[in-house]
């Protein structure tokens, strides 16, 4: 998934009201792989450009294959495939995040993923949970994304301090003395309000042992953990060492490069924006893994890669998938977007193996932690990011606000 993507869990009632009766038959007899067939892919975001020049490639080695790509925007991906979904023509493939897994299944579209051919050791566990719906995996992990600490190491010298913190005592006596000592306006960079808030709250809420949802669907975020958590996040608030108003498209990257903030929660992405948007940084920030309370567990992300039930060229697709997941694929995926390989093997040689900063974010990846697949996921952490902002604003306690939202999630996973 992207930064900012969300499924919006109107999607089965407006499905259902377009007609979506019969979903779940099979599209008839499928193609044999080694036909002459079009395969179509949906891709969403910049993996939909980049993922045309890897189909060409694809195509020269398969000449029996097309593989007809088509680029769809994030803000307009949800809504494509429940049209899609409802009329009966979703693509052969379609990239999908993990928070779309629970609706479409849920849909009857999408097809099982053979777990002959994909076996689940093969990729990262949070990677492969994306995917899984009840136990049963629909989709197939394309790449993975997870959070770690960014910091500025420059000025953490300048106050004095000469290692990343690795717990959260050592992250907020670094946030104090980069203000005190730094001459920083803020510490840390964490959301304060607002959607998606919550994928800043993870890093917190996880490493305390707390969920929002435990394994067997019950809310949770009113636990001694989630409250424990909250708290530490809010109290970068109090103490003015984080931000209680942050506007809209807010560049952090810039921020940092300019020594406002000095500590952020980021992905891999903002690797290549530092590198490239701010070059004077060179060799002046490093990264870390999440600091822990009683372990370090950051959020995971990304997407996977989805059959459609009715796809008449199901052993196409299952191939068009085999090659681009794995280890090969997933190396020379990265090579061309940066995106982290869901497959482990892709990181044992080249660029992947050698780069410091890159085996941060993956033993961050060995320990991250997947979001439900719960069709109404949205609406459930939406609960959440209002806490957070109740606190961050100063407005309820810790304890009252998860109390609220509790109650609030709980008849939604009744």
């Amino acid at each position: 998934m992207p930064r900012t993507a969300r499924t919006a869990s109107v999607g089965i009632a407006v499905a259902l009201a377009l007609g979506l009766t019969a979903c779940g038959s099979s599209g008839g007899d499928d193609v044999a792989a080694d036909k002459k067939q079009t395969l179509t892919v949906w891709a969403m975001g910049a993996e939909g450009e980049k993922l045309a020049d890897v189909a060409k490639v694809y195509e020269k080695a398969n000449p029996n294959i097309t593989v007809k790509v088509t680029p769809v925007g994030w803000d307009v991906a949800h809504q494509k495939l429940v049209s899609a979904a409802a009329a009966g023509t979703m693509p052969d493939v379609a990239q999908m995040g993990g928070s779309y897994m629970g609706e479409f299944s849920e849909l009857g579209v999408l097809e099982p993923v053979d777990t002959k051919t994909f076996r689940e050791k093969d990729f990262f566990p949070s990677g492969w949970q994306q995917g899984e719906v009840d136990g049963q995996a629909y989709g197939v992990p394309w790449y993975v994304d997870t959070r770690v600490l960014y910091y500025r190491t420059d000025l953490a010298k300048q106050a004095g301090i000469t290692k990343a913190p690795t717990d959260w005592k050592e992250m907020q006596d670094l946030a104090t003395a980069y203000q005190k000592k730094a001459g920083t306006k803020w510490g840390l960079s964490i959301q304060p309000s607002g959607l998606d808030t919550v994928q800043n709250f993870y890093s917190f809420l996880y490493s305390a042992g707390g969920e929002i949802v435990n394994d067997k669907g019950e809310a949770v975020i009113d636990s001694p953990e989630a409250v424990k958590a909250l708290k530490e996040y809010g109290s970068y608030f109090s103490k003015g060492l984080s931000n209680k108003s942050v506007p809209p498209g807010y560049d952090v990257v810039k921020d940092f490069g300019n020594g406002r903030v000095p500590m952020f929660f980021g992905g891999p992405w903002h690797v290549t924006l530092l590198n490239e948007g701010q070059p004077q940084l060179k060799g002046k920030w490093a990264v870390a893994n999440v600091p822990t309370d009683k372990s370090s567990v950051s959020m995971a992300g990304g997407s996977s890669l989805v059959i459609s039930k009715d796809s008449e060229h199901k052993a196409a697709a299952t191939q068009f998938i085999k090659y681009l997941t794995d280890a090969k694929g997933q190396a020379d995926w990265y090579k061309r977007t940066k995106d982290l390989p869901a497959n482990t093997t892709a990181w044992t040689s080249g660029d992947l193996a050698n780069d410091a900063d890159l085996q941060v974010f993956k033993k961050q990846m060995d320990t991250a932690k997947a979001s439900p697949s719960l069709p109404n996921w949205t609406e459930v952490t939406d609960k959440v990011d209002q806490a957070i902002a109740k606190v961050t604003q100063g407005k309820a306690s810790a304890e009252d606000a998860l109390k609220t939202a509790q109650s609030q999630i709980e008849g939604l996973v009744k």
